[in-house]
C-alpha cells in the first residue's frame, strides 16, 4: 500500500500539469482519464501477456460496478486537481479510506476494533488540518473531490470483494479494458488535441497508475479493507515531498503538523496489528498465474 501511494501522488501531480496550462491548454478531464486508462491498459496488457491470467468473468456485477466507481472517481479527482492546490485536492479525495473503512462494517461483516477507529480518526485529523478549515475551501474543486472520495472509498470494497474470487491480474485487466472503453465513449465528443508534451504525460500518468493499481490490489488481497485502506494517506506526504522538489513548494507549519497526525495514525495502526495474535492465518491472494508461468 506504501508503494502504491508512491505511484498515486505522481498520477495526481501529472494531471494537475495536464488539466492546467503547464504543458499547453488544459485538457478536459474526461481527455485527462482517458489518456490513464489508455497507456494503463498498454501496462497491464503487456503482463496479461506475459503471465496469461484466466479471464474469465465469473462476476460481472462486481466488475461493472469496480470498473463505474474507479472511473468516475479518478475523473473527478482530475477535474478537482486542476481547480485546487494539488494539497488540498489530495488531502480532500483520500478521504475514501475512512468512507471504506466504515462501509466494510456492514457490506464485508468487519470488525473494527477501538484501536483502529482511533487510528483513523488520527489520520483523519491529520487530513482535516491539510484542509485549513475556514480558509474557503468548500469550493466546486472541493465538492469534485469529495465525491472522488466517496466512489472511491466504494471501489475499495468491490476490489476486496473481487480479490476473493479472481486471480489479481485478471481484476486489472478487466478494470482497465472495460475502463479504456467507457473513457474513450466519454472523452471523444469533445476531443482537444494534445502537444507532443501532454502526450508524454498521460503515458507516464497511465503506467503510474497501472502501477498503482497492482499494488493497491495485492494489499487489499493480502489483509482487511479496514487495516490497509488507512495507509493511502500516506500519499499526501508523497505529494507534499514532490511539490518541494519539483517546484521548491514548501510545506508550512500547519502541513507538517498534519502530515506528522497522518504518519501518526497509520504508525498506530501497523503497531496495533503486529502486536495482535490472531488465530486466524490470513488468506494468500490467488497467483498472478499458475506457478509454471511465474519462473
Amino acid at each position: 500500500m506504501v508503494a502504491a501511494t508512491v505511484f498515486i501522488a505522481a498520477t495526481t501531480l501529472i494531471a494537475k500539469a495536464l488539466g492546467t496550462d503547464t504543458l499547453g491548454a488544459g485538457l478536459p478531464p474526461f481527455q485527462v482519464t482517458f489518456g490513464r486508462y489508455l497507456f494503463g491498459a498498454v501496462a497491464i496488457f503487456a503482463a496479461a501477456i506475459v503471465m496469461r491470467p484466466k479471464l474469465r468473468l465469473r462476476h460481472a456485477h462486481l466488475h461493472l460496478g469496480r470498473i463505474l466507481l474507479g472511473w468516475g472517481g479518478v475523473t473527478l479527482m482530475f477535474a478537482s486537481v486542476a481547480l485546487i492546490p494539488l494539497a488540498e485536492a489530495t488531502a480532500i479525495t483520500f478521504l475514501n479510506p475512512v468512507f471504506a473503512m466504515i462501509l466494510a462494517i456492514p457490506l464485508l461483516g468487519e470488525r473494527v476494533g477501538p484501536v483502529r477507529w482511533s487510528a483513523a480518526a488520527i489520520a483523519l485529523l491529520g487530513a482535516l488540518l491539510l484542509l485549513r478549515p475556514g480558509g474557503g475551501i468548500i469550493a466546486p474543486g472541493a465538492l469534485l473531490a469529495l465525491g472522488a472520495a466517496l466512489l472511491l472509498g466504494g471501489e475499495v470494497l468491490l476490489i476486496k470483494r473481487l480479490t476473493q474470487h479472481e486471480p489479481l491480474l485478471a481484476t486489472l485487466v478487466w478494470a482497465n479494458g472495460l475502463g479504456l472503453l467507457i473513457a474513450a465513449a466519454t472523452a471523444l465528443p469533445g476531443w482537444q488535441a494534445p502537444t507532443a508534451a501532454q502526450w508524454g504525460a498521460m503515458a507516464a500518468l497511465g503506467f503510474a497508475m497501472a502501477a498503482a493499481q497492482g499494488c493497491f490490489v495485492n494489499a487489499v488481497a493480502r489483509a482487511e479493507a479496514s487495516l490497509v485502506t488507512p495507509f493511502s494517506y500516506l500519499t499526501l506526504v508523497f505529494a507534499g515531498l514532490y511539490d518541494a522538489a519539483l517546484f521548491g513548494v514548501i510545506p508550512d507549519a500547519v502541513g507538517f503538523a498534519g502530515a506528522a497526525l497522518i504518519l501518526a495514525g497509520a504508525s498506530l495502526l501497523a503497531w496495533r496489528e503486529g502486536r495482535l495474535s490472531s488465530p486466524a492465518v490470513p488468506r494468500a491472494p490467488r497467483p498472478l498465474s499458475p506457478p509454471h508461468r511465474m519462473r
